[in-house]
């Protein structure tokens, strides 16, 4: 009996087995997920599938919170793993450390990453959305010319509001090129000075649609002056155009309606107004006529003498206070007048006025005189400085036979600056001469 082992011992040295070898320690497996669970641990439990095998699969919570997507049934995923065995059961199991999603979940994963970016930049904050106008006069219309949605927005707006004029901009909605063709046709649409642009295309698979999730086309979608009316898709296609556009319609009929309003709902508003209209106007007629007759009815509208004559009374009243002040005022005016001719005497004005301009003649006549005199004698002064200036000068010094002495470049004035041997420049009045003292002799002041 004692070579037969428990089956907890026979688990236990498998699983010590699977531990021990370093090729299952990380191990890098494709698959599909397959009955996955979320347990309220945090901790993921679900399997790994293939179209011949699968394996039973178990993510910690502490690695579950690094994943930047959300794993879910059918997923396509690459996940970095340990193989162990789960003893209790004795069934082998990979460990999971990290999960990225194959294929069009790296599409989706991209999707969350760049949406994430573009929040935190700001690109789709409600408060740079722009208002939709209520009465559109011109719509520029994006989309392939040929299909389902530029049919379904141009039935939709004839039907609901013919006035509007539509600019239909043949767009590539899907391949390579469509990224900036899009980028492109938004540019041109925005120069148009349209009221709206609807940018639009029928449904399909997120790489169909995924030229609408370029970070680019996000960008040239914010930068349009003009308000942007999303129509990308199926109601339940979501793309980051529709994040960043000032309105985001579920299809492209829906984009027509919101761009325009209902001609007939707008007849029967009108029709509501003609009602409103035609009886305030019956009502302010009918005040209108009351008050007339009341009018009629008045008074003084039967005696229309009776509003005027008041005032003709009055008019007389102040016609007469208005002559009597003008003769008063006139009267006042001449007697100011008669004095001040009386003291002006016009005939002795006269006369002071030659005497002043006889007086004026004498003044100018003395300054310029005196003017002159002052001239001269400084002009006299100015010579005689001049002349004996010139007399002191170095020049005239020298003229008269004396010399000046200078010893490096300095003028010698006393014989005690110098001493035997100095070598000195003596300059006269026709050039100069170097000499070397022999012998110095000097008085002494008293």
């Amino acid at each position: 009996m004692e070579k037969y082992l428990t089956v907890s011992a026979l688990t236990k040295y498998i699983k010590y087995k699977f531990d021990q070898d370093p090729h299952l320690q990380t191990v890098l497996i494709k698959g599909e997920i397959s009955n996955f669970k979320r347990h309220n641990s945090g901790h993921l439990y679900f399997a790994i599938k293939d179209e011949q095998s699968v394996i039973n699969a178990m993510m910690f919570k502490s690695q579950a919170n690094q994943l930047t997507f959300s794993p879910k049934e059918g997923d396509q995923v690459f996940v970095e793993a340990r193989v162990s065995v789960y003893e209790r059961r004795g069934n082998y199991q990979i460990y999971v450390n990290k999960m990225q999603l194959d294929g069009v979940g790296n599409l989706y994963q991209k999707f969350e990453q760049l949406k994430v970016k573009l929040t935190k930049e700001g690109y789709f904050d409600n408060q740079y959305k722009k208002a939709i106008p209520k009465f559109p006069q011109k719509i520029a219309i994006l989309t392939a010319s040929t299909g389902a949605a530029i049919r379904d927005i141009q039935n939709t707006l004839t039907s609901r509001y013919p006035l509007v004029e539509q600019i239909q901009i043949s767009t590539l909605v899907q391949g390579t090129e469509a990224k900036n063709d899009i980028i492109e046709k938004l540019e041109y649409a925005d120069s148009l000075k349209t009221d709206i642009i609807i940018l639009g295309r029928g449904g399909g698979s997120i790489e169909d649609l995924w030229n609408f999730n370029e970070e680019e086309v996000v960008k040239a979608i914010f930068s349009c002056t003009t308000p942007v009316i999303s129509a990308v898709g199926h109601e339940t296609d979501t793309t980051l155009s529709d994040f960043v556009a000032d309105k985001r319609a579920a299809t492209p009929t829906q984009a027509a309606m919101i761009a325009t309003p209902d001609q007939y709902e707008l007849l029967e508003t009108l029709s509501q107004i003609q009602v409103i209209l035609n009886r305030y106007i019956k009502q302010t007629l009918k005040n209108h006529k009351q008050t007339l007759k009341h009018l009629q009815n008045y008074y003084k509208l039967k005696q229309p003498t009776l509003l005027y004559e008041q005032h003709i009374q009055k008019r007389d009243d102040l016609d007469r206070v208005l002559h009597q002040s003008m003769r008063r005022i006139t009267y006042e005016k001449q007697q100011k007048l008669l004095l001040l001719k009386q003291k002006l005497r016009y005939k002795n004005f006269f006369i002071t006025i030659q005497n002043e301009q006889s007086k004026l003649n004498q003044i100018r006549q003395s300054m310029h005189q005196s003017f002159h005199n002052q001239l001269k004698h400084k002009k006299q002064q100015f010579i005689q400085n001049l002349t004996s200036l010139n007399n002191l000068s170095p020049t005239n010094t020298m003229l008269r036979g004396y010399s000046i002495v200078h010893k490096d470049k300095q003028v010698i004035t006393s014989a005690k600056d110098l001493s035997e041997n100095d070598s000195i420049e003596v300059t006269m009045k026709d050039g100069s001469i170097d000499a070397l003292i022999k012998k110095v002799r000097w008085q002494e002041n008293d």
